[in-house]
């Protein structure tokens, strides 16, 4: 049976937030790949409009748009820009689509590094002549900043003198002052956290992520606006 959007979000926001336990735990994101790679596909099919590959292990791609689009979903949470990803020739013919994604673990957020039809995809493909493999180095890829937001619906809100700060269904925290997107978050975040005098540390002495300290400002701001009984 296919999950409808609402299914899809609140998958997607389950999935992330197991993620986010894992990593306090000290698991390395690259050793939870299989847990990286629902996310991406969890993703790409909510922002589409569209739905999981039918089989388990479908040949090829991954997650079929709302026009039909087979598309490929490649999800890393390596933070840097050493290796590649890696493409098998003999199912790009399966494929319309091909997304790259890169989790972000201190934001807790999804970055589209490639969105392209497979034609120009295979254009940024070099192969490995050992394995005959494709590969598109993860150098030639930088975060799409112009990526359309999230569809996800607003889970809690709180606006402090002209910054807005949202929280997802899905998880993603955005924050906007006086109106313009603020890419990364977490800087006007800590700002707002020091007026609020909401610690920026959990009980391990680690910093909040972004996910975590935008909850906590929602809160406090909520709490500073609510009337006192």
């Amino acid at each position: 049976m296919a999950m409808s959007q609402m299914q899809l979000i609140q998958s997607l926001g389950e999935a992330m937030s197991w993620l986010e336990r894992e990593i306090s735990w000290g698991v390395a994101p690259t050793e939870v790949r299989h847990l990286c790679g629902r996310i991406g596909e969890l993703y790409v099919a909510m922002i589409t409009n569209g739905q999981m590959a039918t089989q388990v292990n479908q040949r090829g791609y991954d997650v079929v748009s709302a026009i039909n689009e087979r598309i490929s979903v490649k999800t890393t949470a390596q933070s840097g820009l050493d290796g590649s990803i890696s493409f098998n020739p003999n199912t790009l013919d399966q494929v319309d689509r091909v997304f790259v994604l890169r989790i972000n673990t201190e934001e807790m957020q999804v970055e589209t590094l490639l969105d392209k039809p497979i034609a120009d995809a295979r254009q940024l493909m070099t192969e490995d002549r050992g394995s005959g493999r494709l590969n598109i180095p993860l150098r030639r890829l930088a975060p799409n900043r112009a990526a359309p937001r999230e569809t996800s619906p607003l889970a809690s809100e709180a606006t402090l003198d002209g910054v807005l700060v949202r929280e997802l269904e899905s998880g993603p925290i955005e924050v906007l002052r006086d109106g313009e997107p603020q890419v990364p978050a977490k800087p006007v975040l800590r700002e707002l956290a020091v007026r609020l005098n909401v610690g920026l540390l959990n009980q391990r002495g680690n910093p909040f992520n972004t996910r975590q300290l935008g909850t906590l400002i929602i809160r406090s701001i909520q709490a500073l606006a609510s009337p006192e009984p």
